[in-house]
């Protein structure tokens, strides 16, 4: 064994090792890392300011990554990933595996100067054009050094190619530390459409743009979502990430849910077979684990669309999933007929994140799932004999002070617990790993407490168990060998016109013809087409961000004067064209009511006009929070009305504008929606879950045909809403139009008519 130490003259140049030939290429990009070419063994990459050598073992190359001059099993790439991930698991020390089983909190490249996402560099904010957008903030090197973080979640990035020197930074940073573990970063979906950009089949983008969760579904095309995870994996590690915190498998059975939109609908089977072809399509490169896989963090174990009267547990306000109908158990099956029975040969996704859920009544503990040793060590660990990593939710161990704010702490069922003591019910319980914790202090705690339960034997072996997990994901997908990327790649790879038009031809396929009343559609020659403005109500978003009301249109006419001869003058119009959002009506939940004096809970409204809950339980199944004085969180006979009402009464308004000329109602939903106080005054109907307007007018003209399905039931009414069980599928009573079609599971239609509707028939 021989430690090597290279300079190197030039970008690129070749040297002899023995027998062996080796290639080392030297990127002068800002980061002056290198990377080793070598012909009988993966591609090395290296920071030469972070203090690595490099190791000749029977002429192989190998990075001495905790700068011993001796090879250890954990750095010798020969070895299987378990041999490896148990030797570095065995070596750290207490603190070292706390900072593993940190995830940290959102984090925007670069930081923002203020608010929730902010950090400073060098004690400073961000400042356009005076800083360097890919430098470490401070916050970054602090919970990297002193808290031994290795999992870092990322969020807004400026560009691909900052997202790759930042990545590169933080590799550097990472190994000069310790036994030099490499950070694992990650994302939430990222590949959402922007509505008014327009497809240009030469050019490319930031990234690909596919339609959400709920828009693949409806395809009904496993396939089509396994391309789908072939080409994003590509695109996340060119940004430098190895984790995607994606599929939601959760079987959205409550329509109400304000996550349904991130589903694959309603359908247990349908979520399975989409379950297991994006995790497939994310990790199996080839056919194994490769350089271009992502491990995939499949949520949200054991289902959390279930939630009472479709609040979500994001709040406390929704904590609690109800199953009325005692159907537990057919929400595991994404997981356990898809997630976990990969056609690929990484066989089952790498990890898993329970929901913030109490799954109420099912185990007889009544705390989140996290904490149920029920849920994650008998139901999970044992009867799906899953050694993945378990994740947390974010902020599952924060402390809950409001009822109704998206970032408060989440630790259901167990508020009256210290931090410390609900991260250790949590390691008790199965889990891994804590999501949106930055600090190792509370892990530290729990150690010890441990120690005085079980003896420091058990606890150790306890937190080792952990380790390995956690280190054969970084380890799996190559981060331990190289874990740089080239910036000037990135660019050219992420958004590469190719996957630009592979995710436009998805939308395409992801649109919803429900109405085509005496072949309104398609337009023909380039009518005349009159589009109204739409009022959009001031709103807040889920980080207290306010923006104002406004009036604007849709589409910008610019692009929609491309398909069609755009007018302002619904006289001189031969179509119209009207575009609106489902009903919105908030979480369920008004502070101001229990100001008043009552409970706080209100109906959430699939429909837009004002909505009395006159059949809604009178007493919740579940209820109880330590900020509540009751434990009835009925809101029946309650009134509440969409904040977007305007939209039906801008359908209804446009319709007596045209009169008897033909008007064209574009929906984009992300929820089930009552259709009955818009559908009479359309002529035809498309529903999308997110694509960017161009694929609507593409359709709309007949340069594509729709060929989409439902993906879940339009129901006929509020009635069939509230009566209906909140963890079963199939049992609303569907919307029927006037001309005698049901807008139930698998129904749409093409220019011919319905569709035939065998293929989403397999699913239900």
């Amino acid at each position: 064994m021989k430690l090597l130490k290279i300079a190197l003259a030039s970008s690129a140049m070749a040297i002899t090792i023995g027998a062996t030939a080796q290639s080392i290429v030297q990127f002068q990009n800002g980061e002056g890392y290198t990377t080793i070419e070598q012909t009988n063994g993966p591609t090395l990459g290296y920071n030469s300011s972070s203090g690595i050598n490099l190791i000749n073992v029977d002429n192989l190359i190998f990075k001495d990554l905790n700068k011993s001059g001796t090879l250890e099993p954990y750095e010798d790439w020969r070895l299987s990933v378990k041999e490896r991930a148990s030797d570095l698991a065995s070596r750290l020390n207490v603190e070292e595996i706390a900072g593993l089983m940190l995830y940290s909190s959102h984090q925007s490249i670069p930081a923002r100067s203020g608010g929730y996402f902010a950090g400073t560099y060098d004690g400073k904010p961000y400042e356009q054009g005076v800083t360097d957008p890919s430098l470490l903030t401070d916050q970054q090197k602090q919970f990297i050094k002193d808290d031994n973080l290795r999992h870092v979640l990322l969020t807004t990035v400026l560009s691909p190619e900052t997202a790759a020197k930042w990545n590169n930074n933080m590799q550097a940073y990472c190994e000069s530390l310790g036994f030099g573990i490499p950070a694992n970063n990650s994302s939430d979906p990222r590949h959402g459409t922007i509505a008014n950009m327009e497809y240009n089949a030469a050019a490319g983008g930031k990234i690909s743009m596919w339609p959400s969760s709920l828009g693949m579904a409806a395809t009904f095309d496993p396939e089509l979502l396994r391309k789908f995870g072939t080409i994003a994996s590509k695109e996340y590690r060119a940004l430098g990430i190895a984790t995607a915190l994606s599929p939601q498998i959760d079987m959205a059975t409550d329509p109400r849910w304000a996550r349904f939109d991130g589903t694959f609908g309603e359908s247990s089977k349908l979520s399975a077979a989409m379950a297991e072809a994006y995790v497939d399509g994310f990790q199996n490169t080839g056919s194994n684990w490769g350089l271009s896989s992502v491990n995939a963090m499949v949520k949200h174990w054991p289902g959390g669309g279930s939630g009472e009267s479709g609040r979500d547990a994001h709040y406390g306000a929704g904590k609690y999933a109800v199953y009325p109908g005692g159907n537990f158990e057919e929400h595991k099956i994404p997981f356990t007929e898809g997630a976990f029975k990969l056609k690929g040969n990484t066989g089952k996704a790498s990890a898993v994140m329970p929901y913030y859920t109490i799954s109420w009544g099912q185990t007889g503990k009544n705390v989140g799932n996290s904490y149920d040793p029920l849920i994650i060590t008998e139901m999970l660990r044992k009867e799906q004999n899953y050694d993945g990593v378990l994740c947390t939710d974010w902020s599952i161990t924060h402390d809950h002070t409001v009822m109704d704010n998206f970032v408060d702490g989440k630790p259901w069922g167990v508020e009256n617990l210290t931090e410390a003591e609900r991260h250790y019910e949590c390691l008790k319980a199965g889990i891994d790993q804590f999501g949106g914790n930055n600090d190792m202090k509370p892990i530290l705690e729990a150690y010890q407490m441990g120690i005085k339960e079980m003896g420091e034997a058990k606890m150790r072996a306890r937190m080792e168990e952990s380790a390995r997990r956690l280190l054969t994901n970084i380890m799996q997908v190559g981060l331990f060998e190289n874990p740089y990327v080239d910036p000037t790649k990135t660019g050219k790879e992420v958004g590469k016109p190719a996957y630009m038009k592979e995710g436009y031809e998805a939308q395409l396929k992801s649109v919803v013809m429900l109405k085509n009343n005496g072949n309104t559609l398609p337009l023909q020659n380039k009518p005349k087409v009159f589009m109204p403005k739409r009022f959009i109500p001031a709103s807040v978003n889920f980080l207290g961000m306010r923006t104002p009301e406004r009036e604007e249109y849709t589409i910008d006419p610019t692009l929609l004067s491309k398909y069609v001869e755009f007018t302002e003058s619904p006289e001189d119009a031969d179509f119209a064209l009207v575009c609106i959002t489902n009903p919105s009506s908030g979480i369920g939940y008004n502070k101001a009511d229990v100001e008043d004096g009552g409970n706080g809970y209100f109906p959430i409204s699939l429909q837009y006009g004002e909505y009395k809950a006159k059949y809604a339980r009178k007493k919740s199944i579940a209820g109880g929070d330590p900020l509540e004085n009751s434990t009835n969180r009925s809101y029946r006979n309650k009134t509440v009305k969409a904040s977007n009402y305007t939209d039906a009464d801008l359908v209804k308004t446009t319709k007596e504008l045209m009169g008897d000329k033909p008007v064209i109602l574009s929906v984009k939903t992300g929820n089930p929606l009552v259709f009955s106080e818009i559908e009479q005054y359309a002529d035809a109907i498309l529903v999308d879950f997110g694509v960017q307007y161009q694929a609507i007018l593409e359709l709309i003209t007949g340069a594509a045909e729709p060929s989409a399905l439902l993906p879940m039931q339009m129901p006929a009414n509020m009635k069939t809403v509230e009566q209906q069980y909140e963890d079963v599928s199939f049992d609303m009573v569907p919307y029927k139009d006037a001309a005698g079609h049901t807008y139930d599971f698998g129904f749409g239609m093409n220019w011919s008519g319905q569709i035939n509707n065998a293929k989403a028939m397999l699913y239900k």
